[in-house]
């Protein structure tokens, strides 16, 4: 009994090593985009998630931008940028953040030397230098139970300060009052109900990120899922499995254990 029992709670409550998962801190939630990069004889776009987050709410590029929250399907071409959408958005050349002019993401023509530009994003399999160092930016964030950035903290404590604002393209929105945290009641053996906050998650996303594209209804209760929905990037999966904290993480979310 003693075995299967410790078995249940180590699947349950990994050690951070296994919550981690392999991947390294700074590749966590990186995207390739490739709809037409090869086609066209260029290295496909990285996409670093940790850099963009670090400057922007999640809701500047899922709603205001309007990036589909899957890899490669918003269908993304240099024409777009050219014009000012998606990337286009921020990367024109001509946007000022943090002080900084954003350098332009594309250009129907360039010289040798503006070409270097290009790799800033088609990066993919080239040993190219970068502007920001993983490293060096988040030496000083706070860290979840192993090497990932605990984001939340970071932005609690002032050590970043996510733009929700972009003149021009996110339009005006009045101070949203969360409601308060709520518990998710599991129904599994031993295992803690979830304790939610709506607190933290509208300091990123709003409610726009969530409902009505992930969770239909926003009454307690009335959307039913399971562990292996979000495992399949369902739900809470949407974000916490490619993206933010890992769902291999549990007591971030399962707490107050029932013994």
């Amino acid at each position: 009994m003693f075995p299967v029992l410790l078995i249940i709670i180590l699947f349950y409550f990994p050690s951070s090593a296994a919550a981690q998962n392999v991947t390294a801190p700074e590749f966590y939630g990186a995207i390739t985009m490739n709809n037409y990069s090869q086609k066209a004889g260029i290295a496909p776009v990285v996409f670093d998630h940790w850099l963009h987050r670090a400057k922007f709410t999640c809701r500047i590029c899922h709603i205001d931008i309007g990036f589909v929250m899957k890899a490669e399907a918003t269908d993304i071409n240099a024409a777009d940028n050219i014009n000012g959408y998606y990337c286009g958005s921020c990367h024109d050349g001509k946007r000022v953040v943090e002080g900084k002019v954003i350098f332009a993401a594309c250009a129907l023509k360039y010289t040798a030397e503006e070409e270097k530009r290009c790799v800033k994003c088609h990066s993919f399999e080239k040993n190219a230098p970068r502007e920001y160092d993983y490293k060096t930016f988040t030496e000083d964030l706070p860290r979840l139970s192993g090497p990932l950035i605990d984001w939340e903290k970071a932005e609690i404590e002032g050590k970043i300060s996510p733009i929700d604002y972009l003149e021009g393209i996110s339009f005006k929105r009045d101070p949203l009052e969360a409601q308060k945290d709520f518990t998710i009641r599991v129904k599994t053996w031993r295992i803690a109900d979830v304790i939610f906050s709506h607190k933290k998650h509208v300091a990123w996303n709003g409610c726009e990120v969530c409902h009505p594209s992930i969770f239909s209804s926003t009454k307690k209760g009335t959307v039913k899922y399971t562990m292996d929905d979000i495992m399949e990037g369902k739900y809470c999966g949407v974000c916490h499995v490619p993206v933010a904290f890992s769902v291999w993480l549990c007591r971030k979310c399962h707490k107050n254990p029932q013994m």
